[in-house]
């Protein structure tokens, strides 16, 4: 949609200049489909979004405890690796020269290999703990973030994906820049920690050229754990910063405009104005179902204006009088007009139409309650018609 903007300028010259500009009033809409996004998220579209993989999680968090649990068992497990380290390698050591010399003798490949392979097999021994805890710490993080639901959207291909203009986009990204930043600042801290854990520990580490292994080891282990330890905590600082950065960034990501909001109403619910038409046509099918009924009734009771309720008592089929039919203003005229129509006879008694009316619905049978007025008011109606 487009508007003319008409402004009158007067020039040195005596005639009037005319300038109009044509502008598209569609650079003044807000971004999105229904406005900007103010409204909270509703239960089914966080649902739906975590049906798709898409969660407030930050992957800091379970590195960041991974390389605090490491640093912590290798604390605890340090004396035992170097007393392994001391027995496995002088064996290894020890065994390289002899296959070496009978390499063109009777020695195999086959022999390197077992050996090779006893090598691996020490070697996993050692670090096999280390990548198990890492991995349970890990999941475990991942549970605690977003508790633990299988979801297989994310595995689907897509090949939006592969698009290279979608990439160019994720690379300067406000996701992409925030990590850029947030790698920036995990080394500057990194290096700023190993630079000042090292000051003043070069004599100690330039011992390691004068000691036993199971020494050499203890002490660089005592290095490295410190050195861990310090850099761990620091990354656990980040990480939860990270935290609390994704999970605002997901609540404002799956915030919804008002338009968003009305359309899932009407998903879950139905059109509202599809569901009044179907409300009106079951109010007109129970009303002509209470006026067809209304025929049997023996009186109908008035409050009289504003008031009408249908009874019926029929000892063979009920034990109390049944409320056939019952309205208010309009509808009660049309009740009282339909039973002249058939001669039902007409009562007037205030308090008991009240009553019938806000307590009894039809079809119901009258409480006990009333049921003292309601047998007064039929005695009165028999006796008119000679029934008693």
């Amino acid at each position: 949609m487009e508007r003319v903007i008409e402004s009158a300028t007067k020039p040195h010259m005596y005639d009037e200049t005319r300038l109009l500009l044509a502008y598209n009033l569609q650079f003044f809409a807000k971004e999105g489909p229904g406005g900007e996004k103010t409204e909270e998220p509703t239960a089914k579209k966080l649902s739906d979004a975590r049906d798709k993989g898409q969660v407030a999680k930050s992957r800091e968090i379970g590195q960041a405890f991974s390389l605090l649990t490491f640093f912590l068992l290798l604390f605890i497990w340090i004396e035992g690796l170097a007393f392994r380290a001391e027995s496995f390698f002088p064996m290894v050591y020890n065994r390289v020269p002899e296959y070496v010399k009978q390499y063109h003798g009777n020695t195999s490949f086959t022999d390197f290999s077992f050996l090779f392979l006893q090598m691996l097999t020490t070697v996993l021994t050692f670090t096999a703990p280390f990548f198990a805890v890492g991995f349970l710490v890990a999941f475990i993080c991942g549970i605690v973030q977003v508790k633990w639901k299988i979801a297989t959207e994310p595995l689907k291909p897509k090949f939006s994906k592969m698009n290279p203009l979608s990439g160019i986009k994720k690379i300067f990204s406000k996701e992409s820049l925030f990590n850029l930043g947030l790698s920036i600042l995990k080394i500057a801290l990194i290096s700023i920690i190993v630079y000042n854990f090292f000051v003043g520990r070069t004599e100690s580490i330039f011992l390691l050229y004068d000691v036993s292994l199971r020494q050499a080891i203890s002490l660089l282990g005592d290095v490295v754990i410190g050195l861990g330890l310090r850099i761990s905590l620091v990354y656990m600082i980040v990480a939860f910063a990270d935290w609390i950065y994704q999970k605002r960034k997901f609540h404002e990501d799956m915030k919804m405009t008002k338009q968003e909001v009305k359309d899932e109403m009407k998903n879950e619910e139905g059109d509202p104005q599809i569901k009044a038409r179907q409300r009106q046509r079951m109010r007109e099918a129970s009303m002509r179902r209470m006026m067809s009924a209304l025929p049997q009734a023996d009186v109908v009771i008035t409050n009289p204006d504003h008031f009408a309720v249908a009874v019926q008592y029929d000892a063979e089929r009920h034990t109390a009088p049944v409320v056939l039919a019952k309205g208010a203003d309009h509808l009660a005229e049309r009740i009282k007009e339909v039973a002249k129509e058939h001669n039902v006879e007409i009562v007037e008694n205030k308090p008991l139409a009240r009553m019938l009316y806000a307590n009894v619905e039809i079809g119901e049978m009258v409480p006990p309650e009333l049921y003292q007025a309601v047998a007064e008011v039929l005695a009165f109606v028999y006796h008119l018609q000679g029934r008693v």
